[in-house]
């Protein structure tokens, strides 16, 4: 974090450190998880990674069985999605090269045995699958704020926010007018991170987040609602309090990245990778053992729940998919 002494910071500077500098957020044992902060979909239970598993067999079918079948996972954080998916034993295990890409150490050093751990996708070109879930809406991001003016936002070292001279000209992405102390994102590094990726990628890119289609509507809308913090799977405090001690995420505006060729949502990307199928079959294992439940018989039938919440339009199953292939 700056000193008292240092010059304002732009929000997406203080947002880096809070998040990733040495006493950031994932760096000091933050982290999703029952355990942890907050739940995203992997967590819920191993249907996720179930799914993934059988969106991860057809691409391997589509692109004629490869001896070789890249994937990363990108913001793997702990390796949880790697996990879920090693244990569905997908008909392309032998070929699968799986990539975990997480930039903080702590958490890289939780990564099972089976995949390969690194801090970031290697330089070159990408083969194969890239997938992302709840990783743009923690990439670091300007905050712009309109007082009749659009101006950027800058923190101080003593965290305080002060604005900057008006934008001239003001960033195409933001509108024209908003209400009075409307805020809104510019996500240039998540929109680089997107671009570099389809710059060299052959293959899907995947990318699961909450999404809001324009950034006007993120502007028209109350700021608390679109940029929260997170600790102890409670909403925190203002994202200046208190930095390193709590997560800090925003809705990503979908007319900042590069168009989709392919936009659902979670719950109809599921089922088109067949989740009711997957549910299906835990009913029936569930049917045949419940006299007497094995630990299996007992995974089986949590799919039910899982499926429950992972499709729930109101939560999980209201977030965005996104694809792009190349």
């Amino acid at each position: 974090m700056p000193s008292a002494a240092d010059a304002p910071v732009g929000f997406d500077r203080f947002m880096d450190e809070a998040l990733y500098g040495p006493n950031g957020f994932y760096r000091s044992g933050g982290r999703a998880g029952r355990r942890g902060d907050f739940i995203t979909s992997v967590e819920v239970g191993p249907l996720f990674g179930a799914v993934v598993a059988r969106f991860l067999d057809a691409e391997w079918n589509a692109a004629g069985r490869p001896a070789s079948f890249v994937v990363y996972d990108v913001g793997a954080g702990p390796g949880t999605l790697a996990r879920a998916v090693l244990a569905a034993d997908p008909e392309c295990r032998s070929a699968l090269d799986y990539r975990a890409v997480e930039v903080s150490p702590e958490q890289r050093e939780r990564h099972p045995d089976g995949v390969s751990s690194m801090p970031s996708i290697p330089d070159g070109s990408i083969d194969g699958v890239v997938i992302a879930n709840e990783l743009l809406d923690n990439l670091p991001f300007r905050l712009c704020v309109f007082d009749g003016v659009w101006r950027e936002a800058f923190v101080t070292g003593d965290r305080t926010e002060v604005l900057s001279a008006p934008f001239d000209p003001v960033p195409s992405r933001l509108p024209a007018r908003a209400p009075h102390g409307a805020r809104a994102p510019l996500i240039d590094r998540a929109a680089q991170w997107v671009d570099d990726v389809l710059q060299r990628l052959s293959g899907v890119l995947v990318i699961i987040d909450y999404v809001t289609p324009t950034t006007a509507e993120l502007a028209g809308r109350a700021w608390r609602e679109w940029l929260r913090t997170y600790r102890g799977h409670e909403r925190g405090s203002h994202y200046l309090d208190n930095p390193g001690s709590q997560d800090i995420t925003a809705e990503v505006p979908l007319d900042q990245l590069p168009p989709p060729d392919a936009v659902r949502s979670q719950a109809q990307w599921l089922a088109l990778h067949g989740i009711d199928d997957l549910v299906a079959e835990g009913r029936r294992v569930w049917a045949e053992q419940a006299a007497r439940p094995g630990l299996e018989a007992m995974r089986m039938r949590s799919r039910i729940s899982e499926a429950e919440a992972l499709c729930d339009p109101a939560g999980l199953g209201g977030f965005t998919v996104c694809e792009w292939r190349r």
